[in-house]
């Protein structure tokens, strides 16, 4: 009776679920078959792969930062270079150049030393009341510069419209008009003045535009006659007299001007065009203001570049005084009433040219 009674019970016993079924039958088929993983090895383990990698003191919060500030750590990066140079070779002799303004200097030949005697505001004032020299040489420049400048600009924005658009060989037209940074070189133009060979071949090419330049000079006394535009019309023949200088400065400025045109988004035009814009009010409305930015950049770099070329008056004024008369005192103050002065026009065609540049982000 108890048989039946525990298999009565067995029967109307509440049947197991799946999930209690498997667990059981889980525990018996492997029960003993793999063997147990030690704990504390699993704790090591995993306490290992999670440990980052140490990285260097100085990219340790590297990743932390926004774009702004990596763009500048790569910039201080690239100029490293330049500031490392300058500190090392360049900062003690422009800080002894600074002395001589305000010196007078004294070498001893035989000791091959030199002395430093306070003289004040004496070398400045030969350089602007006693040189008859400077002012006259500083007043061409700056003129000739008021007339180049303009001239350079509008050279290199037009250069770099065209290359910037699609045409067969583009990279070697730009490569081509790249050549001039390359010939502006000192070495380069050490080469094209001292090279016989290009002496007698542009002596044999101003013979024979002698006929032609009896004509055109005709031409120029015609067109010149004629109150304003006949002074417009001689700024012009003079700026293609001078193509040659021009394209030969204008090399840096072209690439400016094309990295500045290759950064606008081509959506932009496309808008303008299905909105009903004429190429020439995209020019206007999307081309220059975008591009004003650069054109202050071109301005300045080209107004410098023109004040420091090795062909400049002012500047072998300067390098006469130092390495020909030896007088160290009075070049210092003529390169350094030189540099002011330069500050000077920098600053204020910055500061009105500023006022009409767009920026965007």
């Amino acid at each position: 009776m108890s048989d039946k009674k525990d298999l009565g019970q067995q029967a109307f016993c509440e049947p197991e679920t799946p999930i209690e079924w498997l667990e059981t039958n889980a525990e018996d088929d492997y029960s003993g078959g793999l063997p147990e993983t030690p704990v504390a090895d699993t704790e090591v383990s995993v306490r290992v792969s999670s440990t980052p990698k140490k990285k260097g003191f100085i990219f340790r919060n590297y990743d932390k930062l926004d774009v702004t500030k990596k763009n500048a750590i790569a910039g201080y990066l690239f100029i490293s270079p330049f500031i490392i140079g300058f500190l090392a070779f360049m900062l003690l002799p422009i800080l002894e150049s600074l002395r001589m303004v305000f010196s007078e200097v004294n070498i001893n030949w035989d000791r091959g030393r030199y002395a430093l005697e306070f003289v004040g505001l004496r070398n400045i004032n030969y350089v602007f009341r006693e040189n008859r020299d400077f002012n006259r040489l500083l007043f061409t420049e700056l003129r000739n510069m008021a007339l180049n400048v303009p001239a350079i600009l509008v050279f290199s924005f037009f250069v770099s419209l065209v290359l910037n658009q699609k045409f067969k060989a583009r990279g070697f037209v730009r490569s081509v008009f790249f050549l001039p940074v390359i010939l502006s070189a000192g070495i380069m133009l050490g080469l094209e003045t001292s090279n016989s060979l290009l002496r007698e071949s542009q002596q044999l090419i101003q013979e024979s535009n002698a006929m032609s330049s009896a004509i055109t000079g005709v031409l120029e006394e015609i067109l010149v006659s004629g109150g304003f535009m006949g002074d417009f019309v001689e700024y012009v023949l003079l700026v293609v007299n001078q193509i040659y200088n021009i394209a030969l400065t204008s090399g840096m400025q072209i690439i400016i001007f094309l990295s500045g045109l290759q950064t606008i988004s081509p959506s932009m035009f496309e808008a303008s065009k299905i909105e009903g814009a004429t190429a020439w009010e995209s020019f206007w409305k999307i081309t220059f203001p975008m591009i004003s930015s650069l054109i202050l950049v071109n301005l300045l770099y080209s107004i410098i570049d023109y004040f420091i070329r090795s062909d400049n008056s002012v500047m072998m004024e300067v390098t006469r005084l130092m390495s020909v008369d030896l007088k160290y005192d009075l070049s210092s103050a003529m390169a350094w009433s030189y540099f002011a002065i330069v500050i000077v026009v920098v600053g204020a065609l910055s500061a009105i040219i500023s006022r009409r540049v767009y920026y965007y982000e």
